[in-house]
């Protein structure tokens, strides 16, 4: 038996738009987000990312799609152990192609605008939490990507973390950064500008942020 996960969604993202998706858990978010990534296409329907129809890509296709045009921030990191900070931010530019001494300016510009132009060198295992996020939000920003993807960005992080974090976001999207957060927290979402808010498989509703902090920007 088929199980819809999402069901007549329809909905647009304007360039530097600062948007959350928000939901319980089962409620669609992540699907949404594997499709917005280009992770997962969706079994009907169009999803078009910058006026592109991604649903007619071939692999090869969605793959540079997928790291040129999208930055992913995990709730995990995904930062390799071994590797220092620089090398993990270099890795997206590896697989497109750039050559090392290109590809080593550009992480380390990354790791300055995120503020650890001094940890360089440090790896995964020598940062705080918050640090690695930035690290992955470093990593995210070094292609120059259309679109930063955020899932559940501060879900391993205290609540100082959370708050270094999303005050990097805020930055990025005063900038004009298209940033889209996945969250299921109320008080994280409503940093963005515009919340929508999925309920079993459908638009629940969509709307500015009400709190100061949304509303502020």
């Amino acid at each position: 038996m088929a199980v819809e996960a999402l069901r007549e969604v329809s909905l647009s993202i304007d360039q530097g738009e600062y948007v959350a998706i928000m939901g319980p858990s089962g409620s669609g978010k992540s699907t949404l987000m594997h499709i917005l990534g280009c992770l997962d296409a969706p079994s009907s329907g169009r999803y078009l990312l910058a006026g592109e129809d991604v649903s007619v890509m071939d692999e090869i296709d969605l793959a540079e799609v997928r790291n040129r045009r999208i930055g992913f921030v995990f709730q995990q990191f995904n930062l390799l152990p071994s590797m220092t900070a620089l090398r993990n931010v270099e890795l997206p530019l590896a697989y497109a192609g750039m050559d090392r001494d290109a590809r080593g300016g550009r992480a380390r510009a990354a790791l300055d605008r995120v503020g650890l132009g001094d940890r360089t060198m440090h790896r995964p295992g020598e940062l705080s939490g918050g640090q690695q996020q930035r690290v992955a939000v470093a990593r995210a920003l070094a292609t120059d990507p259309d679109l930063l993807l955020a899932d559940e960005p501060t879900g391993n992080l205290d609540s100082a973390a959370t708050e270094d974090v999303l005050g990097l976001f805020d930055e990025l999207h005063a900038q004009g950064r298209t940033v889209v957060l996945i969250t299921h927290e109320a008080e994280v979402a409503e940093r963005a500008a515009r919340v929508i808010r999925i309920r079993d498989g459908r638009i629940a509703s969509d709307e500015a942020a009400t709190s100061a902090a949304g509303a502020g920007r």
